[in-house]
């Protein structure tokens, strides 16, 4: 089912569900990771969305790395797994996120210059990245640059 979130939002208005994403850390071969300022809120994160009814975790990184940057990419391995986060949304909707994370690379594509999701792309440093916009982010790049 296509924008599944969309469906459950019909029925429940603003109120806390849980959602269920999956996200990719994209990582070139100078070791930088890239990070997509986003349209909704004009904040940096990794690029990722939600998962939609049929789809497996690594196929929605997969699916929202595409419509998010442009790039295919190709899994690595399995970063971790973050469920205990509360996320209100710009419009008001509120959600205990779950998100299932991937470190991949890129295996072919373009970068977006912009669309509706993404205002811009750019590769960074781990250490020197810019504030993230949820703590479900920075927990990844924290474990990520530790080395879990």
């Amino acid at each position: 089912m296509a924008n599944y979130i969309g469906w459950i939002r019909s029925k429940t208005g603003t109120a806390k569900i849980f959602t269920n994403f999956a996200g990719a850390i994209i990582v070139n071969k100078q070791g930088e990771i890239l990070l997509q300022k986003r349209q909704d809120n004009g904040k940096w994160g990794f690029p990722g969305g939600a998962m939609e009814l049929g789809e497996s975790a690594e196929q929605t990184a997969l699916r929202e790395v595409l419509e998010e940057t442009g790039y295919t990419v190709a899994v690595d391995y399995l970063q971790g797994i973050y469920t205990l986060y509360d996320y209100t949304y710009p419009n008001g909707d509120e959600a205990q996120t779950m998100l299932t994370a991937f470190v991949c690379h890129i295996t072919g594509g373009n970068p977006l210059i912009e669309n509706e999701e993404t205002k811009e792309l750019r590769f960074f440093a781990p250490s020197e990245a810019p504030p993230l916009f949820n703590q479900q982010n920075v927990d990844m790049l924290a474990d990520f640059t530790a080395g879990l």
